[in-house]
């Protein structure tokens, strides 16, 4: 028998460790989550209320394979050692994670497995290639993007781990007999002190998220599981594929996957979804298609490697989470007004994009990609504000929340990354909501102030009068600084930061 270790891999398809697991297990294989009080610390009610419904789904998915999942509470480098020896379990297997914190657990963990003189073993899974994997020719982790693709897009790829069959798993009722009577904790004298193993086991129980010490939050938090993210995936590269690259950046549209969430949470494995795209590219070109078509998918696979290459930054530079990648010789200067940075969050700035961003944040815990873009340039060069006072707001309300995706994004948008966006490119956010939201549809969907409004006036916003705006919308707020003005007071204090003068 093996255990198997659920993080953020909460499938049963495309799981190389669990696919490892089930192939070589003799008596089958158990799998188990731990909701671990260590890493609830660091995170929200949104992520937690997705990460429920991920782990229920997970769970349900095992039990119409006649098994279940073990659900237990506490320190993994506690819990897994006393699991294996209460199922005399020959292994512990799991997949790896890249952050500092994961590194740090599973660590932690192999080395109490050790102790307790259990076999472990981790695969990579969460990404097509490893983040050592590519590399410059001089051996260094990549820091420009457009020279990691060219080496990501040339590697070749590993085909889905298998899915295993049931009869790979311990079953459902020799998992409960094995556990106890479902007191919620493992059963008495199962441990050869007689001790409670952990806080909190039980087979396929979940715990409230109160009792995690979380509230529901107030957004619509969308579908969880393998099945929901395979017919998102499926709707995707049926048609709005072959129109990415064109149609991605306007938020109106349909014409992104959508598919952040369940690879955030591991809910569909990145082979499956690469080999679909691959799919959709020979489609593409041998259907006598438009060469967009097949430009379109490849832009789409892009996305795929820009989020490996976050999380190889992430993985040779686990300091980024907190400090700049990019050094500035006299460091920034950020402004840091409690009030904009406020009223940024409440999506009350006075630039309808901006707010049409924040506000669907707070209704969906999402926000289209180009408008997080939008509403990060904002913060850091219109407020002046520490990209580190707006990846913790992202941290805290998105359900998507992936720490090298996002460390990635708003680093590259406060012009400290790898990669990033020159300090004196900075978007004005009325041009941009003209560009990409042109008739005001996204706007007006989440701003409900400006619906009665013409595009035009919308888009406008910034130069009207206050007489004008108080006869346009007038429970919707002026702009609460001047794009021009701010834009020049970005351009000194980058310039100081550099250790320039910002007259010249």
């Amino acid at each position: 028998m093996e255990l198997f270790w659920h993080r953020r891999d909460l499938r049963t398809a495309d799981n190389v460790g669990l696919a490892a697991a089930a192939e070589r297990a003799d008596g089958g294989v158990v799998p188990v989550f731990v909701f671990d009080d260590n890493v609830l610390a660091h995170a929200s009610d949104v992520r937690v209320r997705r990460l429920l419904d991920g782990v229920a789904a997970l769970r349900d998915d095992y039990r119409d394979r006649g098994s279940d999942l073990l659900v237990a509470r506490g320190d993994p480098e506690t819990v897994l050692p006393e699991l294996a020896d209460a199922l005399d379990a020959d292994r512990v297997v799991w997949n790896r994670d890249y952050s500092g914190l994961a590194r740090e657990r599973d660590a932690g963990v192999r080395t109490a497995l050790n102790d307790a003189g259990v076999d472990r073993e981790a695969h990579h899974d969460a990404v097509l290639h490893t983040p050592g994997s590519i590399r410059t020719n001089a051996g260094d982790p990549y820091s420009v993007y457009s020279y990691y693709w060219k080496k990501w897009t040339d590697r070749e790829t590993d085909s889905p781990a298998p899915t295993p069959g049931g009869d790979a798993l311990v079953d459902a009722d020799v998992l409960a007999g094995a556990i106890g009577a479902g007191d919620g904790s493992l059963a008495e004298g199962s441990r050869s002190d007689g001790g409670v193993a952990t806080d909190r086991v039980a087979v396929g129980e979940l715990p409230a998220l109160t009792e995690l010490g979380f509230a529901e939050p107030d957004a619509e938090i969308g579908p969880a599981g393998t099945e929901a993210a395979r017919d998102r995936l499926g709707a995707f590269l049926s048609e709005a594929v072959f129109a990415y690259d064109a149609a991605r950046d306007y938020p109106a549209r349909e014409a992104t996957s959508r598919l952040s969430a369940f690879l955030k949470y591991g809910e569909i494995g990145v082979r499956e979804v690469y080999e679909a795209t691959e799919r959709a590219m020979a489609a593409a070109e041998s259907d006598d298609r438009p060469a967009e078509h097949a430009e379109s998918v490849a832009e789409y696979q892009q996305q795929l490697a820009w989020r490996e290459f976050y999380t190889q930054v992430l993985y040779h530079n686990p300091e980024v989470v907190t400090e700049n990648y990019k050094a500035y010789e006299a460091g920034i200067e950020w402004r840091d007004d409690p009030e904009e940075i406020a009223a940024w969050k409440r999506g009350e700035t006075g630039y309808p994009i901006v707010d049409a961003g924040m506000r669907q944040l707070r209704a969906e815990a999402f926000m289209h990609n180009r408008v997080r873009m939008i509403v990060a340039s904002f913060l850091t060069k219109d407020l002046l504000a520490d990209w580190r006072q707006g990846y913790e707001y992202f941290r805290e309300t998105l359900a998507d929340h992936d720490t090298a995706n996002d460390n990635g994004g708003w680093q590259w948008a406060a012009s400290t990354g790898t990669d990033a966006q020159p300090y004196f490119r900075i978007f004005n956010p009325m041009t941009q909501g003209e560009r990409y939201d042109p008739d005001a549809e996204y706007i007006k969907e989440h701003v409900p102030e400006l619906r009665g409004l013409d595009a035009d006036l919308i888009h406008e916003w910034h130069e009207l009068s206050p007489t004008q705006r108080a006869n346009a919308a007038p429970e919707y707020p002026a702009p609460i600084v001047d794009h021009s003005e701010r834009r020049e007071a970005a351009l000194a204090m980058y310039k100081r930061a550099r250790g320039e003068d910002p007259e010249e």
